[in-house]
Order: structure tokens, then C-alpha cells, then sequence
């Protein structure tokens, strides 16, 4: 089976970018085959810490025969033009085709192309994908022109085991690759990926990225196993030390134990961000170790004494830092860090963290009232939650923001809950991130989501088609599932407005501040007040605008939960709901009514009742939704409807005044029956009673709207 194998060979490629730049090969790749009418059977794409490698299965020799179209001029054209399309052509005329449409006969010139063969479509492609490949970062060395994310050594091409020849930048293709850089050969020769791959192993290179993440992963349970000790896991960490390594070797160093007074956080990120080494724990006890795992690149002679002593030096020496950071932190309350806060920007044009913390405070003890939390534990963690941002831990350690702040404030005697909030503020951070446990954690994390929302949305800052440089849809999310998975009730809306004119204040006191700065400095001797500078206007549409974005991510999380799009429309076309928990609900109690067979003819029926009053009220110019008159019924199936259709409104504003959503749907399923008897016995267009019929038609629309607009579901 004919196959493409292309390897890409370099100085160091960041690990970061590994995963990308495999991906982005391919597609470069295998589109551009594709459009110049190359079909493949499959692709598969690799990257390690020198190489990209790229293997297209079942790839034709040869790119199919291409027939284009040209229309010519008219057939009654002059005869100058049809010599002129001619000419063009280079066809003669018994040779056109003739084409008739609306506006009369033309010619047509059919001409066709024969494909081209695979290597020259090949040789020309590859050049060109490499000359636009889209690093994040990229160099030029030496005198060449390239741009490359590190010096590119070597190109290796074949196609159906054969030298596809092109030059890059002075680079010719060929079919040589090398081992790995100390331990394999340095010219090895390979023409199908699976010998490619099979040499490179037998020189310690191991092409599959997820192979040697695995690798990894079995050698480091083992190796812990045999200690007593179990393997901390990460992923992140796993898939960087696989970017790292084309060899992976699993060796085991070691800390001072006395070093284990330090947080366990901080010691599983000072061998993670400074070495890329993972944490261990006792098998028994789930406590930290000091021993850890370290990845080499190295089947070291003296069996990597070396390389661990080397490595115990560096960690020890990092770990002895973050000791000073923990014990000079620890001497300063963090009330006293929070003027701190005051010099720290957040935004340009939010101001600063202090002013925000202001803004946390107040909106996290609103929330505290409104979800049933302790209003003045979650006032104080909304006071101190960003104070750990100007210690010497996090100002070393960023990621352990939260978490720091949570352990001094235990140091310094705080509540625990307090402390819990104040680490669990951030979350959740993603998708399989844990929520906030307890109320007040859960208050403040709200109320730090919803103001970084509310900021953005007021200076316009909004997120923009795959653009959210400051996370506001992870944001959002957190403020969903936080309400949703945790059964929380909160008014969005009504908790968007108090911070939308803390920040309009704020930043009013700010110009204020600015202007008398700026007269001070003109004559230092004058002093004023000034009138506060008017309030910006739009608050109240920016308000919206942002539960229409909530409404939005909503609707994605929904969706890929599972539950149907169109029923989400149908709560959400009630319009006016910014309780987030009670709309899914009503989504939940509509799902589990249309499953039923009564739902599902209900839903036929009223559909055919909107359906009718769509039409009769276009072609009226008016709307049937005045009262009944009862006197003017002919049919017992009128009497039967309107007395159904009185009846369960009423029982289903009671079900949905106590929010039994379930037993809504339960009420308005009954009526079922008396609207299939109307429909089949009651002629609705009878011109003696044609308008009541219609009204009454209406009181089916209105009643179903009580609960969800019908007219959106999809069947």
C-alpha cells in the first residue's frame, strides 16, 4: 500500500507545543493532498522532543483526472467574441459544448486535466506547508530565510518507499534519520513508517508520544511500589515529561525529611515547576514522602547515580527557598498585606486588586444572605481571599495562589471555613475541577466570577469568536455549575446590578482622585471639591447583555449533558429567567413529559392549535386571545376543553408557585385527551362560532406557556 512518511528533524522542541505542532502537520498536510486531488485511507502524526513525524496510509500514486468549465459568449454573440473565447481556449468550435439557460444558449468549454503524479504534487506541497507552518514561536539561524521553531536539521520524505526530492532552505529531503543524541546511530535509513519506527526504537527512540507517556507512567508505579510509596499523579506533568524525553528512563531522588514541614502543595510544585519531577506519598498513610520520581533522557552507565545526585542538589536548594518564603511569610498578618493589594493592578481599567477585593466583599455577602451562608465568614474571606498574592510564596509560586492564603490564615488562627473558602474561591478552574464544598466557599467563588464578569462587561472586554483572553467563559461555566451541581438558587440578574455600580463608583472616585492629583501638581497650595463625574449610562442593557451570555454557556453546558437543545428553547422562550437552577428544572420536568404518550400527542396537539392561530391571526391583522364565551358553545368537546384547560391552570400555577415542576407537567399532560376529542370532533373555521373556537384555541396556548413555549420543541 503506497504510504508518505515525512520526519521533520530539530534542535529542542518545547514540550508545550509538541502536541500542536502534530496536528497541525497533519491537516497542513492532508488537506493540501486532498485539494490537489490526492485520496488517502489514514493519517497519523507524532512529535517528540526533536521531530515531527507524519505517516499517510494508502495514498494514490496519482491524483485524478480535474474536467473544468468555462462559459463562453452567447450563440448569436458577434463573431469577434466567439474567435476571442476561442483563442482563449485554445479549442475549436466543433469542440464547445453548447448550454442552455434562462437567458438563452451559450458556448462551453470543457477542458480536463490530467491529476498529476503523487511525488511532484508532494515535492511541492511539503515546502510550502513547512514554510507556513504556524509555531507559536519561531527563529531564523545561520543565513537562511526559514522561520522554524528551532534549527532544522534534516527532512526525511518518502512515498511508496522512494526519495521524494525537494530542497528547504538549503535542506535536501532524503531518506536518513538519526537515533537518539548519545545513544543511537546517527544515520539510519528508513522508508515506511513501520521500519521507521521499529530503527528508531532499536536507537532509543521511542516516536509515540502516548507511548512513552505510558512508559513513564508503568515505570514510575513500579518503582514507587517497590518503596512503599505511591505515584502522586498528574497528567499535565506526564504529558511534559513525555515532550522531554525520547528515551524515558524513571529514576528515584531523595529530600530531607525535615523539609516536610513545608505544605505538601508547595513541595509538589517545587518539583514540578523546577525540575519536572513527581511527588510521592506513603502508601499507608497518604502522607508526603521525600522521595521522588525524576525522567531522564539517559540509560546512564553507573545506573543513574549521577543524574539523581545532580538532581537532589537543585531540589534541595529550591526546597531551602521555599522554606524562607514560608517562614517570612508567616510573620506577617495578612490583614496587615491587604494595602498591599491597593498598589497591585487588576485591570488598567478596573482598577486595582484592593479596589476589587472591595467589590468581592460586598457582592459575597449578598450572596451569603441569599444561598443561606454565614454572612460574616464569607464577608472575611472575600476580604483576605487575594492577600496571599503578595507574599513571597506566591509572588514565587503563582499557581498556589489560594492555597497559601488558606494556610497562613490556619497559622494565624482564622476559622477553618474561612480558610477553606479562601483557597476554594478559584474554583472551579475547568471542567473537571471540584467546587467549593461549603456555603461560604461557594458565596465567594461566586461572587469573584461574577465580578470579574461584570468588569469586563462594563469597559467591553467581552470574549470574541475563539478569543477569551481573560477566561470569561470559564468564568461563566464556574458560576453554572457551581449553582446547578451544588442545588444553588441565585437571581443572576439581580446579583450582576449591585456590581456594576460598586465599579461605577469606584472607577468615578478614581477620576476624581486623578483630577485633583493633577490640579495639586499645578499649584500645590489649591484645594477643591469637585462634583462627582456623571454615571455612565447603559448599566441596565449591559446587565442583559451579560444574561444573555450567561443564557448562552448555559445552553453549551446543557447540551453536553445531554439534554435536547430544543427544549432548552422552549423553558428559556418564556423569557425573563435568570434562576438558572429553576430553568433546568423545568427542562428536566419537560423532558420526562415528552417521553410519555401523552406528552408526545399533547405536543402534536398543541402544535396544531398554534399552528391554526398563527395562521388566522396573520391573516386577521389581529389576536384571539380575548375571553371565551362559554354560552356559545355548540359541542360538548368545547365544554370538556375549556373546563379542562381552567382546571389545570390553576393547578399548575400552584405546582409552579411551589416549584413542583414535575407535577406541572403532570396537570398539563391530562388535558391530552380533551384536546385530541376537539380536534376531532370541533370544526374550529365554522364561520358562526369560528372566533370563540380561536379564543379557545389561545387558552391551549396560554395554558402550555405557563410551563414552557410548545412552539420551539422540535417532533
Amino acid at each position: 500500500m503506497p504510504e508518505l512518511l515525512l520526519e521533520l528533524l530539530s534542535e529542542e522542541i518545547p514540550a508545550r507545543m509538541q502536541a500542536k505542532a502534530a496536528e497541525d502537520l497533519k491537516s497542513l498536510i492532508t488537506n493540501a493532498l486532498v485539494e490537489a486531488g490526492l485520496s488517502y485511507e489514514g493519517a497519523q502524526a507524532h512529535a517528540g522532543p526533536r521531530r515531527l513525524v507524519l505517516s499517510v496510509e494508502g495514498l494514490n500514486g496519482k491524483a485524478a483526472d480535474v474536467a473544468e468549465e468555462r462559459k463562453g459568449p452567447r450563440l448569436d454573440a458577434p463573431q469577434p467574441a466567439i474567435d476571442g473565447f476561442l483563442k482563449s481556449t485554445g479549442l475549436r468550435l466543433e469542440d464547445l459544448k453548447v448550454q442552455d439557460d434562462k437567458k438563452g444558449k451559450f458556448y462551453l468549454a470543457v477542458t480536463r486535466k490530467s491529476g498529476g503524479a503523487a511525488t511532484e504534487i508532494i515535492a511541492r506541497l511539503v515546502p510550502e506547508a513547512i514554510g507556513k507552518f504556524p509555531w507559536p514561536k519561531s527563529m531564523r539561524w545561520g543565513a537562511g530565510t526559514l522561520r522554524w521553531v528551532r534549527p532544522l536539521q534534516s527532512i526525511l520524505c518518502t512515498f511508496d518507499g522512494e526519495v521524494v526530492p525537494f530542497e528547504v532552505d538549503g535542506l535536501k529531503s532524503g531518506n536518513v534519520t538519526r537515533g537518539h543524541r548519545f545513544m543511537g546511530e546517527q544515520t539510519i535509513e528508513a522508508r515506511r513508517f513501520e521500519d521507521y519506527a521499529r530503527k528508531l526504537n532499536k536507537n532509543f527512540v521511542i516516536v509515540d508520544a502516548t507511548a512513552r507517556a505510558e512508559t513513564i507512567r508503568s515505570e514510575a508505579r513500579n518503582l514507587a511500589f517497590a518503596q512503599g510509596l505511591e505515584l502522586i499523579e498528574d497528567e499535565g506533568l506526564l504529558k511534559e515529561a513525555a515532550g522531554l524525553v525520547e528515551w524515558p528512563v524513571v529514576l528515584m531522588g531523595s529530600f530531607d525529611e525535615k523539609l516536610l514541614t513545608l505544605p505538601p502543595e508547595v513541595i509538589a510544585t517545587t518539583l514540578k515547576s523546577h525540575q519536572k519531577c513527581f511527588a510521592l506519598r506513603d502508601a499507608k498513610s497518604g502522607q508526603l514522602a521525600n522521595k521522588y520520581l525524576l525522567v531522564a533522557n539517559l540509560v546512564a552507565s553507573d545506573g543513574g547515580k549521577q543524574i539523581v545526585a545532580g538532581n537532589n542538589k537543585v531540589i534541595a536548594a529550591r526546597l531551602a527557598d521555599a522554606r524562607f518564603f514560608w517562614d517570612q511569610d508567616r510573620h506577617t498578618p495578612l490583614r496587615e498585606l491587604l494595602p498591599k493589594l491597593d498598589q497591585i493592578t487588576f485591570h488598567a481599567k478596573l482598577g486595582s486588586q484592593g479596589e476589587r477585593v472591595t467589590r468581592i466583599e460586598a457582592l459575597a455577602g449578598e450572596i451569603a444572605k441569599t444561598i443561606g451562608a454565614d454572612e460574616v465568614k464569607a464577608k472575611l474571606a472575600a476580604q483576605l481571599c487575594k492577600a496571599d498574592l503578595v507574599t513571597g510564596m506566591v509572588g514565587e509560586f503563582p499557581e498556589l495562589q489560594g492555597v497559601m492564603g488558606r494556610y497562613y490564615a490556619l497559622e494565624q488562627g482564622i476559622d477553618p471555613e474561612v480558610a477553606d473558602a479562601m483557597r476554594d474561591h478559584y474554583k472551579p478552574q475547568g471542567p473537571s475541577d471540584t467546587i467549593p464544598v461549603s456555603k461560604v466557599g461557594q458565596a465567594v467563588a461566586l461572587a469573584d466570577k461574577l465580578d470579574m464578569l461584570v468588569g469586563f462587561w462594563a469597559i467591553d472586554e467581552k470574549p470574541t469568536g475563539s478569543k477569551d483572553p481573560y477566561a470569561l467563559r470559564r468564568a461563566a461555566l464556574g458560576v453554572i455549575r457551581i449553582l446547578l451541581e451544588k442545588n444553588v438558587r441565585l437571581p443572576i440578574k439581580q446579583n450582576m446590578q449591585g456590581p456594576f455600580e460598586m465599579y461605577r463608583r469606584q472607577r468615578r472616585e478614581r477620576e476624581i482622585a486623578q483630577q485633583q492629583e493633577l490640579l495639586r501638581g499645578a499649584d500645590p497650595k489649591l484645594s477643591f471639591v469637585t462634583q462627582p463625574m456623571p454615571a455612565p449610562q447603559g448599566f441596565d442593557a449591559e446587565t442583559m447583555d451579560l444574561l444573555a451570555f450567561f443564557t448562552d454557556r448555559l445552553k453549551v453546558y446543557l447540551r453536553d449533558s445531554g439534554m435536547r437543545h430544543d427544549l432548552i428553547d422552549a423553558v428559556y422562550g418564556l423569557g425573563n429567567q435568570d434562576d438558572l437552577l429553576m430553568i433546568v428544572r423545568r427542562v428536566e420536568a419537560l423532558s420526562k413529559l415528552l417521553d410519555t404518550d401523552d406528552g408526545k400527542n399533547l405536543l402534536a396537539g398543541v402544535k396544531r392549535a398554534v399552528n391554526i392561530l398563527r395562521i388566522e391571526e396573520k391573516k386577521d391583522g389581529l389576536s384571539y386571545a380575548g375571553d371565551v364565551e362559554t354560552g356559545k358553545f355548540t359541542k360538548s368537546e368545547e365544554r370538556a376543553l375549556h373546563s379542562a384547560i381552567t382546571i389545570a391552570t390553576g393547578q399548575m400555577r400552584i405546582a409552579i408557585e411551589h416549584e413542583d415542576f414535575e407535577a406541572a407537567m403532570r396537570v398539563l399532560a391530562r388535558l391530552r385527551a380533551p384536546v385530541d376529542a376537539f380536534f376531532d370532533h370541533v370544526t374550529v373555521n365554522d364561520v358562526s362560532f369560528r372566533e370563540n373556537r380561536l379564543k379557545l384555541l389561545n387558552r391551549i396556548r396560554a395554558a402550555t406557556l405557563e410551563v414552557a413555549d410548545f412552539s420551539k420543541i422540535e417532533g
